[in-house]
């Protein structure tokens, strides 16, 4: 009787579901820039950047960056409240394909979705600039009925060695690196130098346009993807995939996240490397 009252609910959440595939508008979020040595760091708030998927509350259910809705069990979001809330759904340093295999599952695993924490670093539908935010933010949350919804600790950036001494540090921890968001800045969707990530490589998005193949040792399998970027650039990545990756490369019109070092004249990115399909649109 437990197992077919178990399925039967199982069935009921399923049907409850959005079809496969399907998505609303990408909502319009606040992306950011790359940060530079030089640039002026006064006014800027400084906190860790979450490897994780972004997650976007509406006030009402969870998206991911791309507009998909995400299965959230109900106990997740049932406490959280109806402020629309910006950040990233993080299952800890390390553990990327974690939080992929859990957020990106249309039924939701309880026992995964335990080990999962919404790292909230913005009200988008809050008035006034970051600094306006961050105290609204400071009084909306924590939750007590939800703590696995957490506020991200922001601190005042000061200089650029002191910057670059705690991304050495979060890094050594195995985060992925800093986020500085400008006080005096209004939320807007669009890439803007008022949210720069502070990494210790360069890393951009580009789209799968083409699979090329492969010779010597990949004949038969994957050379390099080409790819555009969203400026319309076209270039090649060779390098950094598995042999699991050459055999199953990630599909054309696919978001893909790669590492360079710096551009050419003309914006090309420098020794391209592959790092990871962008699954969160």
């Amino acid at each position: 009787m437990r197992t077919r009252r178990a399925l039967l609910i199982a069935a009921l959440a399923a049907l409850a579901l959005p079809p496969a595939g399907w998505a609303r508008e990408a909502p319009a979020l606040m992306l950011a820039d790359r940060y530079r040595a030089g640039m002026p760091l006064a006014g800027y708030w400084v906190s860790e950047k979450y490897d994780g998927l972004r997650g976007y509350w509406d006030g009402h259910r969870l998206w991911t960056r791309g507009g998909e809705p995400i299965a959230a069990p109900t106990w997740f979001t049932a406490a959280l409240p109806a402020t629309p809330m910006d950040g990233e759904l993080w299952a800890g340093r390390g553990r990327f394909e974690q939080a992929v295999s859990t957020v990106r599952s249309r039924m939701p695993d309880d026992k995964a979705w335990r080990g999962i924490r919404f790292m909230v670093f913005d009200l988008p539908a809050q008035p006034g600039d970051f600094d306006a935010r961050l105290t609204a933010l400071r009084k909306v949350l924590p939750v007590a009925a939800a703590p696995w919804v957490v506020p991200v600790t922001q601190e005042r950036a000061t200089t650029h060695a002191e910057l670059m001494a705690r991304l050495d540090q979060t890094v050594r921890l195995g985060g992925e690196g800093l986020v500085l968001h400008r006080g005096s800045s209004l939320y807007r969707g669009e890439r803007t130098a008022d949210l720069l990530k502070v990494k210790p490589f360069d890393d951009a998005e580009a789209r799968v346009i083409a699979h090329l193949p492969g010779r010597g040792r990949n004949e038969g399998r994957l050379g390099a993807l080409l790819v555009r970027t969203p400026e319309g650039v076209s270039f090649k990545i060779g390098s950094g995939f598995t042999d699991a990756q050459r055999a199953d490369p990630p599909p054309i019109g696919s978001l893909v996240t790669y590492r360079f070092n710096g551009t050419s004249a003309a914006g090309v990115p420098r020794f391209a490397r592959f790092l990871r399909v962008r699954s969160d649109g």
